[in-house]
């Protein structure tokens, strides 16, 4: 597959997205399904509409529908049709739960019957991890037991990291554009990575590309000052197919971990916090690293170009970076995050001396 065929692809669900964005904002509107601020959380200052998953998830069904149709042998090598029909049905399930709650805000304990049925739609289609590299030599086995064939050890990873990759993304969605370039860049550095000799995954990286394609044709829509947001469906979806793209055909794990690591460590953070000051840990609040970045002074766009060129760093770095290489490089990236987060938590209280912190 040439580079102009990977262009190609990438500009039809650019271009696909793009259109379908400017459809959906009509509907979400004609719906009144809207994004109000009416929280310390939400910092826009109108209403704005949501279901812009919806575009997303449509522009990248029907691209990679139309090589199937059009390219038959495009996908078959590594990843086989019941896959992509299984990431089809767990983006649908994800679709029609954002929509739901979008439209209806549910509570948190229905929220994730969805996620979790999307995930289980993966599983089930056979997108499964029997290995992942050993740092210092050699695989870790994750097939050793198997019921029904399928390895247990390797489903139960598969499970927790789409699961733990939708909630990233699901929390990350603070400011306009946020998830949809950090899940753009993820997705062009996997589209590379599936691309480099010893992985040599054509279709992986063209599935990749597709789902780059669609969330940044998204961007242009949603980057500050947003006509739409995601919403419900479009946050989840954007970790869901991270989490799926790092371990189908084989693991692109730590180099996802480079990629979303901020996002991760920070949504780690602030669920602990949550829990130590007996919060429940899906309630929104302004302790994530953009707003604290936000709250320091930092312009709406500069947080989250300084997130975007992060994430970006890191996973250029997971290209070209060996495997001890990258546990260091999180290694690393665990430092940046902590001594960040300190700088941000002791900024904030010597700007606001008077204010009661539970930081």
């Amino acid at each position: 597959m040439s580079s102009l065929d990977y262009t190609f692809a990438f500009g039809v669900a650019f271009l696909t997205t793009l259109a379908l964005t400017a459809v959906v904002i009509r509907l979400a509107k004609i719906l009144k399904i809207y994004d109000y601020p009416d929280s310390p959380r939400k910092i826009q200052a109108r209403p704005i509409p949501k279901l812009g998953g919806l575009a997303v998830y449509s522009g990248f069904l029907l691209t990679v529908l139309a090589w199937i149709i059009f390219f038959p042998d495009a996908f078959g090598l590594f990843i086989k049709f019941n896959s992509l029909f299984g990431i089809f049905v767990g983006g649908l399930i994800l679709a029609v739960g954002g929509y739901l709650d979008d439209k209806f805000a549910l509570p948190p304990g229905n929220q994730i019957v969805f996620t979790v049925l999307a995930v289980l739609a993966v599983m089930v289609s056979g997108i499964q991890l029997s290995y992942i590299n050993n740092p210092f030599g050699g695989a870790i086995l994750l097939d050793s037991l198997k019921v029904l064939g399928y390895p247990v050890f390797g489903g139960l990873f598969v499970f927790f990291w789409i699961l733990g990759m939708i909630y990233t993304t699901k929390f990350l969605d603070g400011m306009d554009g946020l998830v949809s370039g950090i899940a753009g860049i993820g997705a062009v550095v996997l589209f590379f990575l599936s691309l480099v000799p010893e992985v040599n995954q054509p279709d992986t990286a063209l599935l990749s590309l597709m789902f780059g394609g669609a969330i940044l044709g998204f961007l242009p829509w949603n980057f500050f000052p947003a006509k739409i947001f995601l919403g419900e469906s479009g946050s989840t979806f954007a970790g869901f197919m991270i989490g799926v793209l790092a371990v189908i055909s084989g693991g692109k794990v730590a180099t996802a971990l480079l990629i979303m690591g901020i996002p991760i460590l920070d949504t780690a953070w602030v669920i602990l916090r949550r829990i130590f000051y007996k919060y429940s840990p899906f309630e929104g609040d302004r302790k994530h690293l953009h707003f604290r970045l936000l709250d320091l002074g930092l312009s709406h766009r500069n947080t989250v170009l300084v997130l975007y060129f992060i994430s970006a760093g890191f996973g250029v770095s997971g290209l070209f970076l060996q495997s001890v290489a990258k546990l260091v490089a999180l290694a690393i990236l665990f430092g940046v995050m902590i001594l960040l987060g300190a700088f941000l938590v002791i900024s904030y209280r010597k700007k606001n001396p008077d204010v009661e912190s539970k930081n």
